[in-house]
């Protein structure tokens, strides 16, 4: 059985640690308050260029030199702009962890943030906005992530075109000192490792590190109206999105379960009813993302024209129709792939460093594989079916691309 260690570094940062016997591996992830919310309004995209500016050199090393340090060492890393955070992971051989902190640390404190190579870099960050337009799938349900939520938590992490083109090196510099800080930075680690060492190392490495930075604020209420985008494509894509509890709320595995019944895999309703029964869609599923502050469940649909709207039809009346209540057989489904799930998760130590890390931001504090399986057993049917009976479901968010404008169903309002 693995243990969590919870430290609190001296820069003030928390440290959270799994050790797992029985592996060599070990990952990394850091979280830093430098999400794409955290880009000033006139700034959409800050966040999304240092994500890979920071890779190009640290401390005394050029970019190749780092590279090459990082290649060495067998580093497999990245770096992903999430809403409220720009996340760095790695994965390392356990035996590798000192020699490679130096260089992460590194990449927080003293990225080398060369003007000379600010413009290759923007060049990535516009070819990956441009590649959206080949992904319709993706483009749709980034477009209803904006349409739902509040801004600037709406922001899909690409950044806008005008900021990619004309952001300086000197404003991004002015963001890397002020959100490169250890308040509300977390960094959680998991697999081959001893917790004494690593935070000892880390203390060494990160002394003299301060800063605090300011909490991004809804700056309007969110849009919520349908939106269709044409596009002459073979297909429509659907997209339906939902308030949910966030991950902090009583009920939010009871969510979680009733999701899954719903469409978290191929024995959910949405699967049955939409495509097996109906031959409607060959793509469709739901599934449930639990934040700090707040949850949304969303739904995908991809489908033909002449088919599009009785699949979005069918889709909102499955979701109305979940508090109707769950049989037994679905119940048990459910539960046994959430388990299964926390199984699975439990051989990465990828996956275990990243929810280290998602537990401290949204609930202040880790949990184990254990304490979630033993909350997943101790919810009966009875309870579940009590909590979706009183669900209430707002009106729905609805986004279609395509060639053909879809009709609100009445099941999507209130």
């Amino acid at each position: 059985m693995s243990h969590i260690t919870t430290v609190e570094l001296g820069c003030g940062m928390p440290l959270l640690v799994e050790r797992m016997p029985n592996v060599a591996s070990l990952a990394l992830s850091w979280l830093l308050p430098a999400g794409s919310a955290t880009d000033p309004i006139d700034g959409d995209g800050q966040a999304a260029i240092l994500s890979e500016l920071i890779f190009r050199g640290a401390g005394e090393l050029s970019s190749r030199q780092l590279s090459d340090a990082l290649d060495r060492l067998g580093v497999q890393r990245s770096s992903q702009v999430r809403t409220h955070h720009l996340r760095i992971d790695a994965t390392i051989l356990g035996d590798h962890l000192a020699d490679t902190l130096p260089l992460l640390v590194s990449l927080v404190r003293s990225p080398a943030l060369d003007a000379a190579v600010l413009d290759p870099v923007r060049s990535l960050c516009l070819q990956s906005l441009d590649a959206l337009d080949d992904d319709p799938q993706h483009l749709a349900m980034l477009r209803l992530r904006q349409q739902h939520l509040a801004p600037p938590f709406n922001r899909h992490g690409y950044g806008e075109r005008t900021v990619l083109e004309s952001t300086s090196i000197e404003s991004l510099r002015s963001a890397w000192s002020q959100r490169f800080v250890p308040a509300g930075a977390i960094f959680s680690a998991a697999g081959a490792v001893d917790p004494d060492r690593l935070a000892d190392q880390l203390n060494q490495l990160l002394a003299g590190w301060a800063g605090r930075f300011e909490e991004p604020v809804e700056l309007e209420p969110p849009d919520r109206s349908p939106l269709h985008i044409v596009q002459e494509t073979a297909q429509v894509h659907i997209g339906l999105a939902y308030e949910a509890p966030p991950e902090s709320d009583e009920n939010s595995l009871l969510e979680r379960l009733a999701v899954t019944v719903l469409g978290g895999s191929t024995s959910g309703r949405l699967f049955t009813e939409v495509r097996q029964k109906r031959s409607l869609s060959y793509s469709v599923g739901a599934s449930y993302r639990a934040g700090r502050d707040e949850g949304v469940v969303t739904l995908y649909a991809g489908t033909t024209p002449d088919r599009a709207q009785e699949t979005l039809d069918v889709c909102t009346a499955e979701v109305r129709r979940l508090t109707d209540g769950i049989d037994e057989d679905e119940f048990h489904r459910a539960s046994t792939g959430l388990k299964s799930h926390l199984v699975m998760q439990g051989e990465s130590t990828g996956a275990r460093a990243l929810a280290l890390g998602a537990d401290q931001f949204r609930l202040s504090r880790p949990r184990s594989l254990e304490e979630i399986a033993a909350a997943v057993d101790a919810i009966s049917l009875d309870q579940l079916n009590a909590y979706i009976a009183c669900r209430r479901i707002d009106a729905m968010t609805i986004v279609s691309l395509g060639p053909v404008e879809l009709k609100t169903p009445a099941a999507a309002t209130c």
